[in-house]
């Protein structure tokens, strides 16, 4: 897969603006501020072709990005308390349409965070994941903060809650990890 083919497509922000589902894709799902953006930066290669914030929430709308003959779906964060009902009612009717809607999704990267414990949207998310039949990875971000002692302590924490999904320690500041995530992300084109 040439990564410098990757291109920024469109942004969706209600069901109904949604893109039609020709490519396999590839979904980024997680906690508002969890590094969606800053690992599809890291696994592109690409310093900016996903907008990044420290501001929680700042992704609003479905993200696609295209790279040889493979779409990528940056989701909006979910668990951000500092917008509007009504907003929050737009993001949920939007995923909810994203998942239910017959796309040819071949896997979900599901984003948490390592450093702290999943949140019940996380552990919501994953058990819909399961229930659904997705398939699925978990990646831990940014687990280049955690010294090594927290990180063994998290790890074992995460093993016992998730059991044997597939989990990816991630780093998009020292690249841990986007080897494994290339790896997936180039068996979807190769087997489109």
């Amino acid at each position: 897969m040439n990564y410098n083919n990757a291109v920024f497509e469109t942004s969706a922000g209600t069901s109904k603006s949604l893109i039609a589902s020709d490519l396999p894709e590839v979904c980024f799902s997680g906690h508002s501020n969890v590094g969606k953006s800053s690992l599809i930066n890291k696994l592109l290669g690409r310093k900016s072709i996903a907008r990044v914030s420290n501001k929680p929430g700042k992704t609003v709308t479905v993200n696609f990005f295209k790279c040889d003959g493979v779409r990528m779906a940056d989701l909006p964060g979910y668990g951000f308390a500092k917008v509007s009902f009504s907003e929050k009612q737009r993001w949920s009717e939007l995923m909810q349409y994203y998942f239910a809607s017959d796309r040819n999704i071949k896997i979900v990267f599901q984003l948490i965070d390592s450093r702290h414990k999943p949140t019940a949207d996380d552990m919501d998310m994953v058990e819909y994941l399961k229930e659904t039949g997705f398939n699925f990875v978990i990646v831990l971000t940014k687990i280049d903060k955690l010294k090594s002692k927290e990180r063994a302590s998290n790890l074992r924490m995460f093993e016992e809650l998730f059991g044997d999904i597939t989990m990816i320690p991630f780093s998009a500041e020292t690249g841990e990890g986007n080897d494994v995530l290339r790896s997936l992300l180039e068996s979807v084109a190769e087997n489109a």
